[in-house]
């Protein structure tokens, strides 16, 4: 084995790490959802998107279609298991019109995911012409799981606040997207590579936004708990106003 297999390899289990923490990050949802016995609010599409994602590559990491990439086969296979197993709690926990809309778009994933792997593999005789068609759907399907969070940048820019932005996810996004464009590298692979690259350009940015709100979004939280401190001094039929060095106490009837 060559320095550039071994080093390749290396990246590549780094990056099966990094995947996996990234795909197990939903679990403390579903804990909620289990104790609580209801999906109430939360939906299905982010693990329906990411479903169909592993699903094409790994089909794209089979040696019939892009030989020597078994460790993309690993991670996007236990990430297909990881997701089917959030999609069915999220089927025994849904409502029926929920669970109905779930298996709806499951289905058609199943549907599309099997008539890939027959057009690829009956239509096209190489493995060059193979990882081609295969290569660039995973191209599209990565690339728009990368953008998913671009609503949520917006909303942190209009309220100066990253509280709905998670760091650890942007930074697991920064790691993942990192070891795979380095894995893309050795040798260079463009359909891995140009996503990937793209991904830790939208993590960068998360990052340096999480950077400039943050004290302003500690800012806004700490008002926030002044303000419920401030409404719960109720005496009686009137709210008194927490004393200062400044001020005195004044107190305020309901009707005011």
């Amino acid at each position: 084995m060559s320095t550039a297999d071994i080093a390749r390899t290396v990246v590549g289990i780094i990056g099966n790490i990094i995947s996996g923490c990234m795909f197990l990050s939903p679990v403390p949802t579903f804990v909620q959802i289990w104790k609580k016995g209801s999906v109430e609010q939360y939906s299905a599409v982010p693990y329906l998107a990411t479903l169909i994602n592993c699903m094409v590559w790994t089909l794209y990491g089979l040696p019939m279609v892009h030989p020597h990439s078994l460790l993309v086969v690993t991670i996007n296979g236990a990430g297909c298991v990881i997701e089917i197993i959030y999609i069915t709690l999220f089927l025994i926990y849904s409502d029926r019109r929920k669970r109905l809309k779930v298996l709806f778009w499951l289905l058609l994933e199943l549907i599309f995911i099997s008539a890939l792997t027959f057009v690829s593999l009956t239509l096209f005789h190489t493995t060059k012409k193979r990882s081609a068609i295969v290569g660039t759907i995973c191209m599209l399907f990565n690339v728009t799981m990368y953008a998913s969070p671009l609503a949520v940048m917006k909303l942190v820019i209009t309220t100066k606040s990253v509280e709905y932005m998670p760091f650890y996810l942007s930074l697991a996004s920064f790691g993942n997207g990192v070891s795979w464009t380095t894995y893309a590298f050795i040798p260079f692979d463009p359909f891995i590579a140009i996503p990937n690259g793209i991904g830790t350009m939208f993590s960068v940015a998360q990052l340096i936004l999480y950077a400039t709100y943050y004290n302003s979004t500690k800012q806004q939280i700490a008002a926030r708990k002044g303000e419920v401190n401030l409404s719960k001094v109720v005496v009686g039929n009137s709210v008194q106003e927490p004393t200062n060095n400044k001020n005195n106490i004044r107190s305020a009837s309901n009707g005011l």
